[in-house]
């Protein structure tokens, strides 16, 4: 299982010279915890840094600092980890867990952006995959009971 057919490719991007405001109204409008910081090069979207919506309390609103005078790249983080599509699942996932990162942009192998892996995107299908062997195990009762009358 490669991270190609896990992860989202509804990602909300942005340049790093928008706005807080910008990246806020984004994160709204589309009910997303952060926005992708992009650069265009060789005719692909190149991921550059991530701002979540924790680095805009801890870094902003909890500084008091006024977020019109500041831009995107002033407060996004630079340290991004980025996952190749073909990386398996379980590869990345250890990936972020042992850099501390609940998002990491996917890319393909030009490092264009092709989407996102979020813990969350992991924990949704971790559940559904429960679900069915729950369901496995029901309907294997089901049928043993059938048989047996």
């Amino acid at each position: 299982m490669s991270v190609k057919e896990y992860c989202n490719r509804d990602v909300v991007i942005i340049e790093k010279t928008e706005s807080i405001g910008k990246a806020v109204e984004l994160m709204r409008s589309y009910h997303v915890g952060d926005v992708i910081v992009v650069e265009k090069r060789n005719g692909g979207t190149v991921p550059v840094g991530i701002l979540t919506d924790r680095d805009i309390v801890v870094e902003i609103l909890a500084k008091d600092v006024d977020f019109e005078k500041v831009s995107i790249g002033d407060v996004m983080s630079y340290e991004l980890v980025t996952i190749e599509e073909e990386t398996e699942l379980m590869e990345a996932i250890k990936l972020m867990r042992s850099r501390g990162v609940r998002r990491a942009p996917v890319v393909d192998v030009e490092g264009s952006l092709v989407g996102i892996l979020t813990v969350d995107d992991v924990l949704a299908l971790i559940a559904e995959q429960l679900v069915d062997i729950a369901n496995l195990i029901s309907k294997e009762q089901s049928k043993e009971t059938k048989l047996r009358k």
